[in-house]
């Protein structure tokens, strides 16, 4: 018997939640439930983070969670608990599967069949923000070769897996060419490995537009965390229902399956609210813990009562539905549907391997890192870079010369147009030829601090096994 935990939620979340049990518990797959709180009650009891620490240890204990949505109250203070669990347990991998229920549920794209692999723990969700000067801002996109081979090969394992034929990578390495560039490398070198598995890759903003016009082109799209985050919504929105869909964050040791609509307060408790997303996530869970035959009866069953025209208000049309039920007559519909299976939909058939592992991380080699110089990110309020400049070149050495200036990555200095709008905000390059020591960058700052010169950030240029590994700026 396996311990699985489960979050009730809050508005529609604790219904929702109890028709999901219901069907599980039919279909006799092996699972005990342990139930916490979080949510909004545990927020207003004035936990911020909106999880007891009890609630902490019996997720760690048991392993996968069964959520259901949860309202965080307006107002500041209030920690998103979604992003707090992704990343606090590790959750690096978040699957959205998006498929048409044509005709059943209205949708303009009848062959839409796309799975969604999403990073979910680094790139700008990082979360690390600072103010640097009066009128700039900065947001650190970090991305990590584990992170990027962790997520890019569980896309090609669920592939293998769940019989896809295709992965896609969107990256926007034509602008971030070390960030999005290194997702891209490590996408072709993870894809020479299953050469069985179609690979391509697309600019992120092409890709979203012909995902969004041509859906059926594609099987399995991998991306990075806010890529996935928007086009996961678009190719649901797409298929014909956010509200259809489940939501998968799959780490090394804990899980969460959860539904990717609201909590919907506005019409909890009356016996209303479609399950299916949830069941959806409840399914996915029960493949991801092995049992196959149980998640395979469900999700035909539940296929079977749409095909049957028994729909809950939110997908009811008077042209092909049969009976408007309730959120619980629902759940007794797909119990009633055990083992059969739809005839117009696709019925599901049971994955290679349902239960995906991936190798431990192994770390390369280090490389040979070159310091190169230093990027000084310096406070002015002045307009004219050449001004700058002239204040800038009293802190050149025999070692390093000021090489540009940019603002807001475009260089200004030298040979910079007089058209470009400057903030307070400037990117000073001091380089060198050749490599240097730690302490010629120290003594840099010593003479701008003497000098009265406001550097709020610095950034080291580094080269790797002799390739340089910073971006140049527009207009170099």
């Amino acid at each position: 018997m396996k311990k699985v935990t489960i979050a009730k939620g809050d508005g529609i979340g604790p219904e929702i939640m109890e028709a999901v049990l219901k069907i599980i518990k039919k279909s006799n797959a092996p699972i005990d439930f342990e139930e916490i709180e979080i949510g909004e009650k545990v927020y207003l009891a004035g936990n911020t983070s909106g999880i007891s620490d009890a609630s902490w240890d019996v997720i760690r204990k048991n392993k996968v969670l069964l959520k259901a949505p949860i309202t965080t109250p307006q107002g500041g203070g209030y920690k998103s608990l979604n992003v707090t669990m992704r990343k606090a347990l590790g959750l690096f991998a978040n699957i959205r599967p998006c498929v048409s229920l044509h005709p059943f549920v209205a949708t303009n794209f009848p062959n839409l069949d796309v799975v969604i692999v999403r990073e979910n723990e680094e790139d700008l969700y990082a979360g690390i923000e600072h103010q640097q000067t009066d009128e700039v801002v900065q947001c650190l996109k970090l991305i990590s070769r584990p992170g990027c081979e962790k997520i890019i090969r569980y896309a090609f394992e669920y592939a293998q897996n769940y019989g896809r034929k295709k992965v896609t990578c969107f990256s926007k390495d034509n602008i971030m060419k070390q960030t999005d560039g290194l997702f891209h490398q490590v996408f072709k070198e993870i894809a020479m490995e299953y050469p069985n598995i179609e690979a391509n890759h697309m600019i992120i903003d092409i890709g979203t537009a012909y995902l969004a016009d041509h859906p059926e082109k594609f099987d399995v799209i991998v991306t990075s965390n806010l890529y996935g985050d928007i086009i996961s919504d678009v190719a649901a929105q797409i298929a014909g229902s956010v509200g259809l869909a489940g939501s998968v964050n799959i780490g090394s040791e804990c899980s969460m399956f959860e539904a990717i609509h609201g909590s919907a307060p506005d019409i909890a408790e009356q016996n209303i609210a479609n399950p299916s997303g949830l069941l959806q996530a409840a399914i996915a869970m029960l493949y991801h813990l092995g049992f196959t035959t149980e998640a395979t009866r469900i999700q035909n069953a539940w296929l079977k009562t749409l095909e049957d025209g028994i729909h809950t208000a939110d997908v009811y049309n008077d042209a092909l539905s049969k009976q408007l039920v309730g959120t619980s007559e629902f759940a007794d519909a797909v119990i009633a549907n055990f083992d059969k299976v739809p005839n117009i939909l696709k019925a599901v058939t049971p994955p290679k391997n349902s239960v995906i592992q991936l190798p431990e991380y192994k770390r390369k080699e280090a490389s040979q890192k070159d310091l190169l110089g230093v990027d000084l990110f310096v406070h002015w309020s002045g307009l004219d870079a050449n001004v700058l400049a002239e204040k800038l070149k009293a802190l050149t050495t025999e070692s390093m010369d000021l090489v540009m200036i940019s603002n807001r990555g475009v260089k200004v200095w030298p040979n910079g147009f007089s058209e470009t709008f400057c903030t307070d905000h400037w990117r000073c390059r001091f380089q060198s030829n050749q490599p240097l020591e730690k302490i010629v960058i120290v003594t840099l700052l010593g003479k701008a601090i003497d000098l009265g010169i406001d550097v709020i950030k610095t950034e080291n240029l580094y080269q790797f096994n002799g390739v340089k590994a910073y971006s140049m700026g527009q207009g170099q």
